[in-house]
């Protein structure tokens, strides 16, 4: 009972003590008064100890900005390195310079945990080609280029769900093991556990189909737009392309919307357009230091020319990445939209447009500076007729029964598009390479992490 008592007095006496406040970076350069006592914790990105002072600069992600503390010599020690992870406590006060609003007195300095300069591949003050820190997936994320690339993917993926949920679309978790190529490109990553890789190739699969790495999550958004007006999915699609291009990855990031009851390519359109100035604007205006630092730094070095110009493109022939770029720039280098496909080099559920010898489906692509397609969409051939006849000269008949089901049950005019979330990214911040806009970059030959 003593014992109980004296455990509860002594907890009292915690209580009333002060405890300092945890601030993030980010919190501490906005704040507008000073505070008495704070707890920042970070990694250090620069160290400077002169006669009478310690400088030291901190980040901890929240911002692009590192928050600077001034500190008495006597907290140095010799694990207080770049690169080291600490917790710094003291008064956060004004700060007499004018490139930041407050710093951080510091008190107390604990190094939480040492950093080898000598064998950290990142070094203090050097700006790293992209390429560079590409080799080093676990630790590229502490270069202050790709912290801000994924602050801003971070805020242009939140974007992006709020302004479909903004406008009424339901979320859909579409699958990532399917047993449909929707592209029917043949690009597919096929599933096998361990155990059926070791045997024969006469084996029972786990599914009792072959089942693959999704390419896109249009179908099933097609199945839940029989019941939802308005449907999106922003998820992990595949693709088993052998190219180390610039452009290629074997996983990247999909947005994909349907809309049912429209009839007219311009209602597709409208929403590739607005959906990108929306989620265009809001990262603009949440990460503009973010954004700035790759326009500044990044974009002027990896201007690419183009010769398309050169070559020639015949009706029939599919639109490669070159005339795409010559496109847009022959358009005065903003987005274009091209509309009404040759019939023949589109998939099976685009529909038929009915119009004579060139014969066309209702198919778009929104082409864009410096990328080429960013957004591919199309009407869906909801008359069965038309899709029975198009799946019966493929071969496919028995593949897409269930297809063919949702034009018996209830079937309305419906469409959608899809984009890919690393084009977009390239786009808005001027990045050559597709690697070097997702965190951990998956390519032919190459599977770091």
């Amino acid at each position: 009972m003593l014992g109980a008592r004296g455990g509860w007095q002594a907890l009292r006496r915690c209580a009333s003590l002060p405890r300092a406040v945890r601030l993030r970076v980010r919190e501490a350069l906005g704040a507008r008064e000073p505070v008495g006592e704070v707890k920042v914790q970070g990694w250090v990105r620069s160290v400077r100890s002169q006669k009478e002072v310690l400088f030291l600069h901190i980040n901890d992600g929240s911002s692009l900005e590192s928050l600077q503390v001034v500190a008495d010599p006597s907290l140095e020690n010799r694990d207080l390195t770049f690169g080291s992870a600490v917790e710094v406590q003291g008064k956060l006060v004004k700060s007499p310079h004018k490139m930041q609003n407050m710093e951080l007195k510091a008190e107390t300095i604990r190094v939480v945990g040492p950093c080898d300069t000598w064998l950290f591949p990142l070094k203090m003050k050097e700006r790293h080609p992209l390429e560079y820190v590409r080799q080093f997936p676990h630790l590229r994320c502490r270069n202050n280029t790709l912290g801000s690339l994924l602050r801003i993917r971070s805020e242009a993926t939140a974007a992006i769900h709020s302004f479909f949920q903004d406008n009424g679309y339901v979320h859909i978790h579409t699958p990532i093991i399917t047993s449909n190529d929707c592209e029917g490109a043949g690009e597919l990553f096929q599933i096998e556990t361990s155990n059926e890789a070791r045997e024969s190739a006469e084996k029972t699969h786990f599914f009792n189909v072959p089942a693959f790495l999704t390419v896109s999550g249009q179908l099933h958004l097609e199945v839940m737009a029989g019941a939802f007006t308005h449907v999106f999915t922003f998820g992990p699609t595949f693709r088993a392309e052998n190219s180390q291009s610039r452009r290629h990855l074997a996983e990247f990031y999909m947005v994909e919307a349907e809309l049912s009851f429209t009839e007219s390519l311009q209602d597709i359109m409208q929403v590739m357009e607005d959906l990108l100035k929306t989620a265009t604007s809001t990262v603009l205006s949440k990460c503009p230091y973010d954004v700035e630092l790759f326009h500044k730094y990044i974009a002027p070095a990896q201007k690419v020319g183009t010769n398309a110009e050169e070559q020639i493109c015949d009706w029939g022939c599919d639109l490669q990445t070159e005339h795409e770029k010559y496109l847009v720039k022959h358009c005065g280098d903003v987005p274009v939209f091209v509309i009404n496909y040759p019939y023949d080099l589109k998939p099976f559920y685009m529909r038929d447009n009915e119009d004579g010898p060139q014969h066309t489906v209702a198919a778009v692509d929104l082409l864009v500076p410096g990328i080429g397609e960013l957004c591919g969409g199309s009407l869906r051939e909801e008359r069965l007729p038309f899709l029975e006849s198009r799946l019966q000269r493929l071969g496919l008949v028995d593949a897409y029964q269930w297809y063919l089901d949702l034009r018996k049950f209830g079937s309305v005019p419906h469409g959608g598009f899809g984009m890919g979330f690393e084009r977009y990214l390239q786009y808005i911040l001027g990045v050559d390479n597709i690697k070097d806009v997702i965190p951990f970059p998956r390519f032919s030959h190459s599977c770091l992490l």
